[in-house]
């Protein structure tokens, strides 16, 4: 399913913890920036791979927002929908994201360029409102901020 190349990392990577099972996140971190995402049939592989059952491997990727279980497009945007940070112009800036993109919660634009989802916390409260795009972090965002962002974007 995989190259021996990535085979051999993915081994190495299960090495670093006492148990396979420990290595779930970063394995499966690593076999998506492969894949772009976790179908089935991946999720299958790194449960033998880590010697667990497959539910337990759906379980972690239904559970993280940065694992993803269905086709995202070339960019992620992940908008934190917390307090802190809706009381901060969060919820302007959903407005303003889903607007703009054409899209809502965890969809993905026509082209196939962003997919705009849902993070619980992005752990900045005090720079609210936060956003990700393709896990880089950005602070105090208002709509024109997200403007810049985007198109910033390749």
């Amino acid at each position: 399913m995989f190259s021996a190349d990535l085979v051999t990392e993915l081994e190495e990577i299960r090495g670093r913890f006492p148990y396979p099972k420990a290595a779930m996140v970063p394995v499966l971190r690593r076999v998506q920036e492969e894949k772009g995402w976790l179908d089935g049939e991946t999720q299958a592989w790194v449960a033998e791979f880590l010697s667990v059952e497959s539910i337990e491997v759906h379980e972690v990727v239904s559970f993280y927002p940065m694992l993803y279980g269905q086709p995202v497009g070339k960019h992620v945007v992940h908008v934190c929908r917390t307090l802190s940070c809706d009381v901060c112009g969060g919820k302007e800036l959903w407005k303003h994201l889903e607007k703009k993109l054409g899209v809502g919660r965890n969809g993905t634009t026509a082209d196939g360029r962003f997919t705009l989802r849902a993070a619980e916390c992005l752990a900045s409260c005090g720079t609210a409102p936060v956003m990700l795009i393709d896990n880089e972090r950005h602070e105090n965002v208002g709509p024109a901020d997200a403007d810049k962002l985007l198109e910033a974007t390749s």
